[in-house]
């Protein structure tokens, strides 16, 4: 066994002679929260497909618990967990019926009583989809990629719908499931999620990975400040490499205090954004068929 849950080298995927995946190299390692980043159409959705065994590649190799996905059997498959960015919204079944019934498609499962505790569903277990809001139906996609205790699990904007108290108790849920071993893939447009819960986040654009880095190393690439201020009724701002001797200069022009005086440094959003940006512009978007209409491994 390897250090290694997911290894790829060499990774492409085309539609249409347009590559969506264009020589993508990843490595995420056992145990570790990985935010995989990146705006529509850059390739993200399908990369993660071809991990899930979902789709089928054009060249490259990969790695997923020591197995290739298109050889995928099932005692591959139940040591991992798809939460989908979808699901059908209309079931027969209950939340808890749900649960039960794919409990029973693995060999260890999570007591279901527990699952939809830990997702905040245990006041709608008799409930089925249709009569779950939205961010209720996404409580209950966590519980079914979760209850068979996959050694690693891709959850797909996993978070969309949820109202921030919701968000966070999720938040709360990720790192437990973690801090039991479980190797977690999360794919997410929000970037305080990302920073918030991953060891390594990596982005992808056009079809390649332009950074790989913990979220901390990832704001370290932006240098300086902004510092604003208030004079009269105008509002000034600069960018400046040397925020502290900016600051000495400006208080030394001024006589008490500075009306909303603010130094601000650069988010994680704004090296996304920066990262994305040039490459992004040249990108052609390529809408992947949906799951299904491709081969399935």
């Amino acid at each position: 066994m390897t250090d290694a849950a997911i290894e790829v080298s060499g990774l492409v995927k085309s539609y249409g002679g347009v590559r969506a995946v264009d020589e993508l190299d990843l490595t995420i390692k056992r145990g570790e929260i990985f935010a995989l980043l990146g705006p529509n159409g850059a390739g993200k959705s399908t990369t993660v497909e071809i991990l899930e065994g979902f789709r089928g590649r054009d060249g490259g190799d990969v790695s997923v618990l020591g197995i290739d996905p298109v050889m995928a059997t099932r005692s591959w498959r139940e040591r991992v967990g798809v939460m989908l960015q979808s699901t059908s919204p209309r079931s027969f079944l209950t939340a808890r019926e749900a649960l039960d019934h794919a409990g029973r498609l693995y060999s260890a499962p999570r007591d279901v009583d527990e699952m939809l505790e830990a997702v905040g569903l245990t006041q709608k277990a008799e409930d089925k989809p249709q009569e779950l809001s939205g961010g209720q139906r996404r409580r209950l996609d966590v519980a079914l990629a979760l209850i068979g205790r996959p050694e690693l699990v891709f959850l797909d904007e996993p978070t969309t719908g949820f109202d921030p108290e919701a968000r966070r108790q999720f938040w709360t849920l990720v790192e437990s499931i973690a801090a039991d071993g479980t190797t977690v893939v999360l794919t997410t447009h929000y970037l305080d999620e990302a920073d918030h819960l991953a060891d390594r986040i990596g982005i992808i654009s056009a079809g390649r990975l332009v950074a790989l880095d913990t979220p901390e190393g990832l704001r370290r690439r932006a240098s300086g400040a902004r510092v604003s201020w208030r004079e009269g009724t105008t509002t000034h701002a600069e960018h400046t490499e040397t925020p502290t001797a900016f600051l000495r200069g400006l208080l030394a022009r001024h006589d008490g205090e500075i009306e909303r005086l603010e130094v601000t440094h650069p988010s994680l959003e704004d090296v996304y954004l920066d990262l994305i940006g040039v490459q992004h512009e040249s990108a052609s978007p390529v809408a992947a068929p949906a799951k299904g209409q491709e081969e399935r491994a």
